[in-house]
């Protein structure tokens, strides 16, 4: 047997070495901006510096400043090492042939925009390479240092970003367009992956003029029915962080604030985050996802949604009571009981209702827009591990259907350890469809997963046998459609009562085997 050894590549920036990982080479820690440190602070990521000699890629890059502890609570997986350092992606590529023009899947973690990070185990590459595609994962900037809309910031000359993480997302596209023919990739191919905040940042792509160039169909997992922060609201926010952080409006220069220690940003009080949302009405996100949608403006290519039986399991971390929800849905003289029939107690009923209102409704909606510009697929994902089944009675927690659509359900907790037959062919299933999307723009043929369509809304239930079923929870979404700004009330915006620095968890799987919160 020829001894592979460690592959070297030329991009456009320089020659990397990588590692050779399970038969699949790996490439880890790849700058794809200069680090956005200093004066590079809240400002649009700027260009790679060449290098000359030979890097290294054979670790990952510092992921995003954020709270490590509601990272691994939230069961992801642990994000040391850190820094404000963090703009590096990764490449997973079974073949190095400029010719072989491999489908591309860019993978957005998720976390609330607070936490999260691109090495995390649920996004190990390997099991996808093995199959002939490209992963590639990537850091982008978290927290007040990603999402921050001071009027000072705003003001500068070349200014008016409030989203710079959704910059840095942009600006790894530009990366792989660029570069990842070297590593065997069609730039003419490029698949968007996301859950939860990254299923966000996949639509909200969808919606960036710079980003459509540079990709080609998109799947948002457990998108969250919460809109985008309007730019006003989001400069009360700032202006009250930095004074809290002891610098007075008079005083608060660009340059006064780009002084102030990265690490000061996280103790921060909850109620001046932006989390789960990213701010509209600045330069990069001028209207909201579903403005651009309705106005049929977003990219119009293919686009996969769904959520999970069991996503609201992330409602306390984002700060919302279920029983508060029920009864302003009762006041606005919702018909629970023709929608829920037999659902009881009080508390099954509320958990029920916001996990639709805030979950299973908002693929539904934006799918019957996308429609008129594109193909669209609907999911609905109900498969639990085997022997993890009596533990999750409430279904599948947010975040848990991760490994399945990656095909890492072996390298990840909890099912790496009680892995059985039949989870591991779920899984080869479930992301074989996404390996079928990538490769065609379609995950199935149609008796198998039929595309979605405007009165006849067919979704491919993932349960144990998948199933087809048409007109999906029709009724309540449909009641819902019109009582959704309920869920986007006047007291949202403060990243949850608990708050994301305390209580915001990943999304990514979670390791609790009692039931977990996870963070959008």
């Amino acid at each position: 047997m020829v001894q592979q050894s460690a592959p070297v590549v030329s991009t456009v920036e320089g020659q990397l070495q990588g590692v050779i990982e399970e038969g699949m080479y790996a490439f880890k820690g790849i700058p794809y901006a200069q680090p956005p440190v200093g004066a590079l602070r809240w400002r649009p990521p700027a260009p790679v510096v060449p290098w000359k000699h030979l890097r290294q890629a054979a670790t990952f890059g510092k992921s995003s400043l954020q709270s490590r502890e509601d990272c691994i609570s939230g069961g992801g997986g642990d994000p040391f090492p850190m820094g404000e350092d963090c703009l590096y992606l990764n490449v997973w590529t079974p073949r190095m042939e400029p010719q072989a023009k491999l489908p591309v899947i860019v993978w957005i973690h998720g976390g609330a925009y607070v936490i999260g990070a691109s090495g995390l185990p649920p996004y190990d590459g390997v099991p996808m390479a093995s199959r002939d595609a490209i992963l590639v994962t990537l850091n982008y900037r978290l927290g007040h240092l990603g999402f921050l809309a001071h009027p000072a910031l705003l003001r500068e000359p070349g200014g008016g970003a409030a989203n710079f993480g959704l910059l840095d997302q942009v600006a790894a596209l530009q990366w792989v367009n660029r570069n990842i023919a070297k590593f065997g990739g069609d730039p003419h191919n490029v698949t968007l992956m996301g859950q939860s905040a990254g299923a966000k940042s996949v639509l909200s792509l969808f919606c960036m003029e710079a980003a459509k160039p540079l990709f080609h169909r998109g799947v948002a997992m457990s998108v969250y029915g919460l809109d985008e922060m309007p730019l006003e609201k989001a400069r009360l926010k700032a202006e009250a962080l930095i004074r809290g952080m002891g610098v007075p409006d008079a005083d608060a220069t660009p340059e006064r604030l780009r002084q102030l220690p990265a690490e000061s940003f996280w103790p921060q009080p909850p109620e001046h985050s932006l989390a789960p949302v990213a701010v509209c009405g600045d330069t990069v996100m001028p209207q909201s996802i579903l403005s651009t949608f309705k106005a049929q403006q977003q990219a119009r290519v293919p686009l996969i949604l769904g959520s999970t039986s069991d996503d609201v399991s992330v409602m306390e971390a984002m700060g919302r009571d279920p029983m508060e929800i029920l009864q302003a849905l009762r006041e606005n003289n919702v018909p629970l009981g023709l929608l829920y029939p037999g659902v009881a107690p009080e508390e099954e009923l509320a958990r029920q209702a916001c996990r639709d209102i805030l979950f299973t409704l908002i693929p539904r909606q934006v799918a019957d827009l996308h429609l008129k510009v594109s193909s669209v697929w609907r999911y609905y994902f109900e498969y639990t591990a085997t022997e993890l089944r009596p533990e999750f009675p409430d279904g599948v927690p947010h975040g848990s259907d991760v490994p399945y659509f990656l095909d890492t359900v072996a390298r990840c907790p909890p099912t790496k350890d009680v892995l059985s037959d039949e989870d591991r062919a779920y899984s080869r299933q479930v992301s074989g469809w996404m390996l079928q999307f990538a490769r065609t723009g379609a995950p199935a043929a149609s008796p198998e997963w039929p595309q979605h369509r405007q009165g006849e809304d067919r979704t491919l239930r993932m349960q144990p046998a998948p199933k087809v079923e048409h007109n999906f929870m029709q009724l309540r979404l449909n009641a819902f459609l019109l009582v959704a700004s309920l869920i986007n009330g006047a007291d949202r915006g403060t990243g949850g009562r608990t708050g994301p620095q305390r209580s915001s968890h990943h999304g990514a799987t979670p390791q609790k085997r009692s039931r977990p919160e996870g963070t959008p």
